[in-house]
């Protein structure tokens, strides 16, 4: 069975879903019979390369919210990726373009080094104190050797901007073709799909539903999980 995940790098809710996802996938009788395959998508496509800014700033531009507001939501944000082990900076992330690393991404992905590429740079943007956008090409460099990769290979591709461009954005029309409009989207066996950060037991029903059946592509239980989407990510409000 394949298991496809549309995501972007600078979305917190797929850092998380992810982890609950493979939650799921730990303990489905299955497993070694599941492919994982993570596919592109880009929250924020038309942002220029070198344009990089606070993630406070993005949030209070996007959602006209004040400063407080959207860090009281990165703060939410951080208790949701403890609860999953996993660490989160609240304070002083920044935002910017992730065309370069899904171009990465599918150059692991030859290379059976995908899963791993895509869980580094999770970690590198909301864990780390050094930017992923701001250091340029030799900070993706670094990271993608981390993940198996060839260094001059990644140069390469970073060196021409068509280099997986054209799988980027294949993968882009696929999950508007499927209706995905927000990320997280998960598309097990082409048969069910998950929209968002579920709980573990949601992707445990999906897995265990889509072994066994085939159907057109069905949302399992959406719900109101937090996703992110073309204007931005979900903050949650404190009442």
């Amino acid at each position: 069975m394949r298991v496809e995940i549309w995501s972007d790098i600078a979305c917190p809710w797929c850092y998380v879903g992810k982890a609950r996802f493979e939650k799921a996938l730990a303990a489905f009788p299955h497993r070694d019979e599941v492919e994982v395959v993570h596919r592109s998508f880009e929250l924020d496509p038309g942002r220029a390369k070198g344009d990089v800014q606070p993630v406070i700033t993005m949030l209070t531009g996007k959602y006209g919210m004040s400063e407080a507001q959207a860090q009281a939501g990165e703060d939410n944000l951080g208790a949701q990726a403890a609860a999953e082990g996993l660490d989160y900076r609240t304070r002083d992330r920044d935002h910017g373009n992730t065309f370069d690393m899904h171009r990465l991404l599918h150059l692991a992905k030859e290379h059976g080094r995908q899963d791993e590429l895509v869980q580094i740079l999770y970690r590198a943007n909301f864990a780390e104190e050094r930017s992923v956008f701001t250091e340029g090409d030799e900070r993706l460099v670094e990271l993608a050797v981390e993940a198996g990769l060839d260094a001059d290979r990644v140069r390469a591709v970073l060196a021409d901007p068509q280099a997986y461009a054209e799988e980027v954005r294949a993968d882009e029309s696929e999950a508007a073709r499927l209706g995905a409009n927000g990320v997280p989207f998960f598309v097990l066996d082409r048969t069910y799909g998950v929209s968002g950060a579920q709980p573990a037991e949601v992707f445990t029903r999906a897995l265990t539903q889509a072994w066994g059946e085939r159907s057109p592509l069905t949302l399992v239980d959406q719900g109101d999980a937090e996703a992110c989407g073309p204007d931005g990510c979900a903050v949650p409000r404190h009442h």
